[in-house]
């Protein structure tokens, strides 16, 4: 006797509702992409509105992105059990909500609370989104479209997040670039209740908490010792910090390895196409998030651009990252898996080589080509490489593999902000004070870029002119130093991912039934 699958887990490829519910799906990965973006034009306005030192800017800037690395597999793994619609709309509901608190947020350590928060929120949507189109789109070709719109959205969101942000940024106040987060999330509650199809496997087994809390454990205090290790040194705390957070993630791996549903099946990793694209991602996005993080901070403080002007400026990026991410499932068509992935690689490392020769004068049409080219390369590369991961897994787990990509992504986001941002400051905080600048002046501009533009303004005459000036120049300082280190590293990649995918085709991927008989 055979049991019908239920209409709400299935859709007929034939179906145009499954276009309907992509853009559906496409609103909360705009929630998150106009969030991240928005933060890094808003930075010079919180430093002057809270006075963040330094330290707390970074964490500002990169906590998000630790819990969100902390919690995206668990919750991944919740998706695949409750259904992944609901956890979406239910993420997407505490997302607005913690939005509020942040664009209210009365001090730096409120604001960091606010954005972990917001982590745990974020957390519940991306894995969500991709594993629903695992689902939805069981063609092939048309997944690899649907995730090469799903992967465009993300710039399109990048897009709007600075254009947007921008606007609000010199009507209103720095909280406001929050509050864009609301209606996009009451649309994407609404409609998602009505259109989008319920999804989840069917035979789950219970969610694991004790892997939940390993795996918050093991990312958060690996990546903060590493942070600090760049920053500060190494010192006792950064060590226990270090060995608690590895032995967490390797406690996680093994219990996976015995448990009878793990939250994420580590044998996956096994398959050297799944291990490749995984790494491809962490690789390329460490290298690109902590300058990116930066720039909008050098549009602004040290090129003196408007919000909105700074927007406009990193625009190339994003159209690059949009149209390639739209045309890289036909360019694996006609090419190979590796190809695209390692050209897109090399794109994005000979980007931050053009960047490396960057200082406080740099003229637009260098920063134009270098943000077109990075843009391009991303939306070739990360297109592709997602598109790899959800497809060499079962449908039924899709949530746990969507979670691995995105995982992949934000801990290098948040370890590029970390090692790359650390690299900046510390450069930064280390140019000569000019003559006849007061020691509290002085102090209080190496703190960063953002305090020695107050600092500037406040001392006025030729000492805050020549304060400021050396400020900028050594703010570019580091954005060279970040730059060249990053492009070696996305060079290295990129020459890896064309010996490790050699063999790596499409129609070779692991269907359904292949993909589980590799895994029983």
């Amino acid at each position: 006797m055979t049991t019908a699958t239920p209409p709400a887990l299935v859709r007929d490829d034939r179906d145009p509702g499954r276009w309907v519910s992509l853009g559906v799906l496409v609103l909360a990965v705009l929630l998150v992409a106009v969030d991240a973006t928005v933060l890094g034009l808003a930075t010079p306005f919180i430093s002057e509105d809270l006075g963040p030192s330094g330290s707390q800017l970074l964490w500002i800037g990169d906590v998000y992105s630790f819990v969100l690395a902390g919690l995206l597999v668990s919750m991944g793994g919740l998706g695949d059990r409750i259904g992944r619609k609901r956890l979406l709309l239910a993420g997407a509901a505490a997302f607005g909500a913690t939005s509020v608190l942040n664009a209210y947020a009365t001090g730096p350590e409120l604001l960091i609370a606010a954005r972990a928060l917001m982590g745990v929120a974020g957390a519940t949507l991306m894995p969500s989104t991709l594993a629903l189109i695992r689902n939805i789109f069981t063609d092939s070709r048309e997944r690899s479209m649907a995730i090469g719109i799903w992967a465009s959205s993300v710039s399109a969101g990048a897009a709007v997040g600075p254009l947007v942000g921008g606007v609000l940024l010199e009507h209103f106040w720095w909280g406001s670039v929050f509050l864009i987060n609301l209606p996009v999330m009451a649309v994407l509650v609404v409609a998602g209740l009505r259109l989008l199809p319920e999804s989840k496997d069917p035979s789950p087994g219970p969610w694991d908490l004790p892997s939940a809390a390993l795996s918050l454990v093991g990312m958060i205090g690996t990546v903060y010792a590493i942070k600090e290790a760049a920053a500060h040194g190494w010192s006792a705390r950064v060590a226990v910090t270090a060995v608690a957070g590895a032995a967490a993630l390797a406690w996680f791996v093994r219990r996976q390895r015995t448990l009878a549903s793990p939250l994420i099946d580590v044998r996956l990793f096994r398959h050297r196409g799944f291990s490749t694209a995984v790494a491809a991602d962490l690789l390329a996005v460490l290298g690109l998030a902590g300058l990116v993080f930066f720039l909008s901070q050098f549009f602004q403080l040290v090129q003196g651009r408007s919000p909105l002007q700074a927007g406009l400026a990193e625009l190339p990026a994003t159209v690059g990252s949009i149209v390639t991410g739209l045309l890289a499932a036909m360019a694996v068509r006609r090419t190979s898996l590796r190809t695209v992935i390692a050209g897109g690689l090399l794109c994005m490392g000979l980007a931050l080589a053009l960047l490396a020769g960057l200082h406080a004068g740099t003229g637009y049409p260098l920063l134009f080509g270098a943000l077109l080219l990075a843009g391009a390369g991303a939306g070739f590369a990360f297109a592709t490489t997602s598109d790899m991961i959800v497809s060499l897994v079962p449908k039924e787990q899709a949530g746990a593999a969507s979670a691995v990509s995105e995982t992949a992504y934000e801990l290098g986001a948040a370890l590029g902000i970390a090692l790359l941002g650390s690299i900046t400051t510390g450069v930064y905080r280390g140019f000569a004070t000019p003559d006849g600048v007061p020691a509290g002046a002085a102090a209080t501009a190496h703190d960063s870029i953002g305090r020695a533009a107050d600092a500037a303004a406040a001392l006025g005459g030729p000492e805050g002119h020549a304060l400021l000036a050396a400020a900028r120049d050594a703010f570019a300082t580091g954005l060279r130093y970040s730059a060249g280190i990053g492009a070696a590293v996305l060079l290295a990649t990129a020459a890896a991912a064309w010996i490790l995918l050699k063999d790596q085709r499409p129609d070779t991927t692991p269907d359904r039934d292949r993909a589980g008989r590799e895994r029983g």
